[in-house]
């Protein structure tokens, strides 16, 4: 096997293919499927992944791989296996769907260097180029642009003194801590310390110590063990009685926390009736798909810890998907409290080195579990035994860039390879799931009542238009202020949720109603009170808040919409004597601060927690009795199909947070349409009534779970270019799907122009098209072949987002 098949990190579809290499003689052997090399591309050299080994090439002349990157394989048969398929499904390059695959930290960087020829020397240049190369035959690219000589090094280069050399620069510094141990044997430092003169006692204390624990030790540890300093230290290797070696250690986000050791709690009836079939599965090596269907606080988590146990317990593994947003550490405390150290915890919250770290710890089989939000799906794990998606209706599964995999998708893929379950949980399935629970394609299993069978908590909802006609101008109904109070006073916790998506604060005259858009994207800018700032939340745009209406001159140019801060504000006047959380992108920036804020209000230190969507799931706090939701239809007037679905599943996990233990709880919803049938179904808890009455709307107008969906966008900076561009497009797929098929456009976009670039779209509703794939693909490939035009299109096969 003396060539290797390599995927070359350049995305465009001309190298949307392997190329083959020939292996070195010093490195046969050495290289294998699913390591990254560097390989010689044209000009520079670049990353690659090796996708097989093989004999022969049909190519005559083959380029020598450069060096191996990794020493074993960080895609394993089954990802490689894996990236293929995602490669179709998602019409993606193959680049991409490895690259997805590995922790930020692997993805490699490119540095550019200016290098002497061979056979030049420094005096061979210009007098003003001799001094850059008279210490070192190479310089850095950023150095030859901040002293501004690169057209001179391109005359030289021309002439063939000078050449371009990329190098690939690993992002990753493995973390590495100082250790000792002894250098001499155990007799020789007894002997050693009887020597040592009366004024050397911490030294006759470090062999001592050395004496009793003969084995290596980290110098911090010991420097604080004996109460020495580091000199001492130095000093005893310097006499040769100790050596001084690096050893890698891993950065542990948790490595200040210590985890309660928690142990199976005993099942209800419904419980048990409900991990019967999930054992069975797991017993049997049987793939199938399960839909969780429990209400909030059923007591779902139980249930994937027992069967995770039972999977660890046959020498299999699992991976544990939650939303980013409820990657809370009550979250993570609960699998670390159960399983240990057998745990690694991917979130957004870490470091790249942490991130990298947990990776490794899957890699190299030192874990059984992996926790983590959406990319945790590509858990480099060989043995499979369960996959869990916990809240699966979540949208955040979906990845909205290349490749746009869902999650719950990968994990199905996965777990037929493996043939294990999948489990997806959720209060309120997605209807897609629920579906597919009705026609069996997936096997239903339901928790209908809370643990203990405590109660729901009652559910009132106030219509905020009557408040208006009474005179009450606050954002607080008035039913919402007693009974805030009313908590206050016996000592009880309020969550209040700022329901923000699809809703910000925009900037507007009162006089002539103009609102200040963003230069570049058609989309209003959103108001920061922080910096007294307006910016476009697309393209990055910013200004300040102008004194006069840039239109009618009026000064009556004000912000509307309510932020999380402007809540505080108003708690602070009518309720001074709360204690307020407030938990928004602003006060969770920075690392760990998440977690405190949380612990503080678990602590009692605060009445009201008031936050976003971050505080609507995964809450467990016993003395939360009251939730108020302030705005529960902002989302309701987006343009997107699924907004009723969205709007009626945030209400019920929100509502969830109330009374979950001994003290009953009480939600209020306030609303300008109250008589929107996903508010008033929320209210009730009724999920069923509520799929029942979506199912209609969504049967009516030809939407999944019926249809399902492909979005093709397209965008330029010219208008007339994308509109004609998507015309052809549009008329081109009617050619070639059946007359079941549904094309809507050519059409503008919801929000028709981003970072100056107009983007038009085309929607394709169909059943069954055997066809589409392939001319899906045949538009990418033609448009991807004409990168000169500045054309861009994009597929997204199942979006969630439609704008």
């Amino acid at each position: 096997m003396e060539i290797a098949s390599v995927i070359v990190d350049v995305p465009t579809k001309q190298t949307d293919r392997s190329f083959d290499y020939l292996i070195p003689e010093q490195w046969r052997g050495v290289i294998q499927p699913g390591m990254r090399v560097i390989v010689p591309f044209g000009p520079r050299n670049i990353q690659g992944f090796v996708c097989e080994l093989k004999a022969e090439s049909e190519f005559k002349k083959l380029r020598e791989i450069i060096e191996p990157m990794d020493l074993e394989p960080v895609l394993n048969p089954e990802l490689l296996e894996l990236g293929s398929w995602l490669t179709e499904n998602t019409l993606c390059f193959k680049i991409f769907s490895y690259q997805v695959m590995l922790p930020a930290a692997l993805k490699a960087k490119y540095e550019k260097k200016v290098k002497l020829a061979s056979k030049f020397t420094a005096a061979d240049l210009p007098l003003q180029l001799q001094p850059y190369f008279k210490h070192a035959d190479s310089l850095n690219w950023e150095d030859a642009l901040k002293n501004n000589i690169v057209p001179q090094l391109q005359r030289e280069a021309a002439k063939g003194h000078l050449e371009a050399l990329y190098y690939v620069k690993e992002r990753v510094k493995k973390r590495q801590r100082k250790y000792v141990r002894p250098a001499v044997t155990r007799d020789k430092l007894i002997e050693e310390m009887e020597r040592m003169p009366v004024n050397a006692e911490k030294q006759r204390q470090i062999l001592q110590y050395f004496s009793d624990n003969y084995q290596k030790i980290e110098v911090r540890k010991l420097v604080s063990d004996v109460q020495t300093s580091t000199s001492t230290v130095k000093s005893l290797i310097g006499k040769k009685l100790l050596t001084e070696f690096n050893m890698e250690v891993y950065r542990d986000p948790f490595e200040h926390r210590t985890f309660e050791r928690t142990k199976p709690l005993p099942l209800t009836e419904a419980q048990q009736s409900a991990i019967g079939p999930i054992l069975n599965a797991i017993e049997q090596d049987q793939h199938e798909v399960f839909l969780l269907y429990g209400v909030t606080g059923s007591g779902k988590t139980e249930i994937y810890l027992q069967s995770i146990q039972e999977v660890i317990e046959k020498g299999q593994e699992a991976i544990v998907l939650v939303p980013e947003i409820s990657l809370t550490p009550q979250m993570v405390s609960r699998f670390k409290g159960r399983f240990g150290d057998l745990v690694a915890v991917l979130h957004s919250g870490l470091s790249a080195g942490e991130k990298y770290d947990e990776w490794r710890k899957i890699q190299r089989k030192e874990v059984k579990v992996a926790v983590g939000a959406r990319s945790a799906i590509f858990a480099p794990f060989e043995n499979i035994g369960i996959i869990i998606i916990d809240e699966e209706h979540e949208t955040s599964y979906k990845q909205e860039e290349m490749p746009r995999y869902h999650a719950k998708d990968v994990a199905v893929e996965r777990a037929i390879t493996y043939n294990c379950p999948v489990v997806l949980g959720s209060a309120t399935p997605s209807l897609e799931s629920f579906a597919r629970a009705q026609k069996k394609v997936y096997h239903l299993l339901s928790l209908p009542n809370r643990m203990n069978n405590q109660a729901l908590p009652s559910v009132e909802i106030i219509d905020m238009r009557e408040e208006l006609r009474e005179g009450n101008r606050s954002m607080f109904s008035r039913k919402l202020f007693e009974l805030l109070k009313d908590r206050i006073e016996k000592k009880q916790q309020s969550v209040l949720f700022l329901n923000k998506r699809g809703h910000s604060s925009f900037v507007m005259c009162r006089d002539c109603g103009y609102v200040v858009n963003c230069p570049n994207c058609d989309i209003s800018l959103t108001y920061h009170r922080v910096n007294e700032q307006m910016k476009c939340h697309y393209c990055g745009y910013e200004n300040i808040v102008p004194k006069h209406c840039p239109e009618c001159n009026s000064e009556y140019i004000r912000y509307f919409g309510t932020g999380t801060q402007k809540v505080e504000e108003e708690l602070g006047k009518i309720l001074p004597e709360a204690r307020v959380i407030r938990m928004d992108v602003d006060t969770t920036g920075r690392k760990g601060s998440h977690e405190r804020l949380l612990t503080d209000f678990k602590d009692g230190k605060a009445d009201i927690l008031l936050g976003t969507q971050m505080i609507a799931k995964g809450l467990d706090f016993p003395n939360i009795t009251l939730v108020g939701v302030l705005s529960a239809d902002t989302m309701l007037h987006l343009p997107d199909f699924r907004a009723s679905e969205k709007t009626f599943q945030l209400l019920t996990q929100v509502s969830g947070r109330a009374g979950r233990h001994q003290l009953p709880g009480e939600v209020i919803i306030q609303t300008y349409t109250p008589e929107h049938y996903s508010i008033e179904l929320a209210g009730h808890h009724d999920y069923d009534q509520f799929y029942q009455r979506e199912m209609m709307m969504r049967k009516t107008h030809h939407y999944p779970p019926f249809y399902y969906l492909s979005l093709i966008t397209v965008s330029h900076e010219e208008l007339i270019k994308v509109v004609s561009a998507t015309e052809k497009i549009v008329s081109y797929v009617r050619t070639q799907v059946s007359n079941m098929a549904v094309v809507l456009g050519p059409a503008a976009s919801p929000i028709p122009r981003i970072n100056n670039r107009y983007r038009y779209q085309c929607l394709i509703k169909y059943k069954r098209e055997p066809n589409l794939t392939k001319t899906l693909k045949t538009i990418l490939d033609q448009y991807q072949k004409d990168t000169k035009s500045g054309l861009q299109v994009s597929i997204d096969v199942n979006p969630f987002i439609l704008m």
